[in-house]
């Protein structure tokens, strides 16, 4: 479980991201404290996802900050009038503390869901391998597939590659955990094994923002929702307050869809 610090362990200031003359995010603003879970909901191009992916710069931000941990990602300006990393080392070490599971698993189809997972530990964080080895084989019991170690991706559901995904992401004992649509890839009876591991990480008490359709996880799990709508958050606040009292109209269409 993670120990509530004064700094948040996420902090999104006034980001815009442009993709040319196309505006996706227009001045969004986010603060997680560790051990919060923020579900980040919003219609099929809303900007959502961009806005995860700013926060371990897998998109950089047209301008704004992103802090972790208290630590503002340094950033200088391009000829173009954007901004783009200034410290590629401090990017590494700050991607370090932060674990990603993707729509689409993203695991290494040539190795086993071992080698998947010690992958960054041994070779990134430079960690000794037996140790790595071990606490894989925990985490891989953990999300529910120890029986899967020695088995290759296309051996396995699309739920087990998922919760394969979350082990590896796990891994690097990051401080915040990213989810990017974690289900939206699975067939439904597929889904449900994917949100007990995450709900399990959220009663344990881990840092989490997740970009979701699942309204029933959102409602149950979040310390706080937020509702993106053409680049701008429309509403934010507890579970309770959003979906019991919102004030906008477009997230209720939202949930009428």
């Amino acid at each position: 479980m993670n120990t509530p610090t004064a700094a948040p362990a996420v902090r999104i200031s006034d980001l815009h991201k442009s993709y040319g003359t196309y505006e996706v995010l227009k001045g969004v603003s986010l603060t997680a404290m560790d051990g919060e879970v923020v579900s980040i909901l919003g219609s099929s191009g809303s900007g959502k996802s961009t806005m995860l992916r700013c926060v371990n710069m897998l998109e950089v931000p047209t301008a704004g900050e992103v802090a972790i941990g208290g630590e503002a990602i340094r950033m200088k300006r391009t000829a173009a009038g954007g901004q783009k990393p200034a410290d590629r080392a401090q990017i590494d070490r700050l991607r370090s503390n932060i674990g990603m599971v993707f729509q689409s698993f993203n695991l290494w189809t040539h190795k086993t869901i071992l080698e998947n997972v010690i992958e960054a530990p041994v070779h990134v964080q430079k960690r000794p391998k037996v140790e790595c080895v071990e606490e894989a084989t925990e985490l891989l019991a953990k999300v529910g597939i120890a029986d899967k170690l020695h088995h290759y991706p296309a051996h396995l559901s699309g739920g087990q590659q998922q919760r394969a995904a979350i082990a590896r992401a796990l891994a690097q004992r990051p401080r915040v955990m990213l989810f990017d649509e974690p289900t939206s890839a699975l067939d439904p009876e597929l889904v449900g094994e994917v949100l007990k591991v995450m709900r399990t990480l959220a009663a344990e008490g881990r840092t989490m923002l997740v970009v979701t359709h699942e309204m029933d996880f959102a409602r149950d799990v979040s310390n706080k929702v937020i509702f993106l709508h053409k680049g701008v958050i429309e509403e934010e606040g507890t579970p309770e307050t959003v979906f019991g009292a919102s004030r906008s109209e477009r997230f209720r269409q939202f949930l009428t869809r």
